[in-house]
């Protein structure tokens, strides 16, 4: 049981990688195309990759509560956990970003870029700031801003499934489900810039102290 929290953040970095390559399958067209020539029903491949993709990025989410939770609760935390966690993380959102971007999603592409920047530029602080002594505490509205980024992304990535569903077509309420999940999207950037600036900050005060 000790190394089950650390099994799960494996199993995220794993789930990333199905997850980016089920979305590269549904944008591509010769995968598809050689698909339908061994014999396959492109509906239900395209619907199979979709699903994939969907579902495997909602259980690798899941597993960013438990593993820590888990970790706690078993008193099992570990240096080694506590590396990989926030690695798992980072890849996630990136692999979900450069994998709807690679579907046509502009706005996952624009805001997700700010959402990336602010993830690399964070790091290389913490990297700066590492061989002088000084550490940067994770706040508490960074550890929210994780799981809003996850659920804004997941939103991203049901929308467009919209049919897979079996939903209504409607394209007024297909419209305004896209710009909910756009709204989610931009105030996700825009916490996670929050937090990149604060984090600047406390940067500046720590190298000035």
């Amino acid at each position: 049981m000790k190394h089950l929290p650390n099994v799960l953040t494996g199993l995220r970095l794993v789930l990333t990688l199905v997850v980016f390559l089920a979305m590269l399958g549904l944008a591509s067209q010769p995968f598809v195309m050689w698909a339908v020539a061994k014999g396959a029903d492109p509906k239900a491949v395209a619907t199979a990759l979709y699903f994939t993709a969907f579902w495997g990025f909602i259980i690798a989410g899941v597993t960013d509560f438990f593993d820590g939770w888990l970790a706690r609760k078993l008193k099992v935390e570990s240096t080694l956990g506590a590396i990989l966690d926030p690695i798992a993380d980072k890849v996630l959102v990136a692999g979900a970003v450069v994998g709807l971007a690679v579907l046509g999603s502009w706005q996952t592409a624009a805001a997700g870029g700010l959402i990336l920047f602010r993830e690399f530029a964070v790091s290389a602080l913490r990297e700066t700031l590492a061989p002088k002594g000084l550490k940067l505490p994770v706040t508490l509205l960074a550890k929210w801003k994780t799981t809003l980024q996850l659920v804004a992304l997941a939103a991203q990535l049901f929308v467009p499934g919209w049919g897979f569903w079996g939903l209504p077509e409607d394209p007024a309420l297909a419209m305004k489900a896209m710009m909910a999940a756009n709204i989610l999207l931009w105030l996700a950037a825009a916490v996670t810039l929050w937090t990149g600036a604060t984090y600047a900050v406390a940067a500046r005060k720590a190298l000035k102290g």
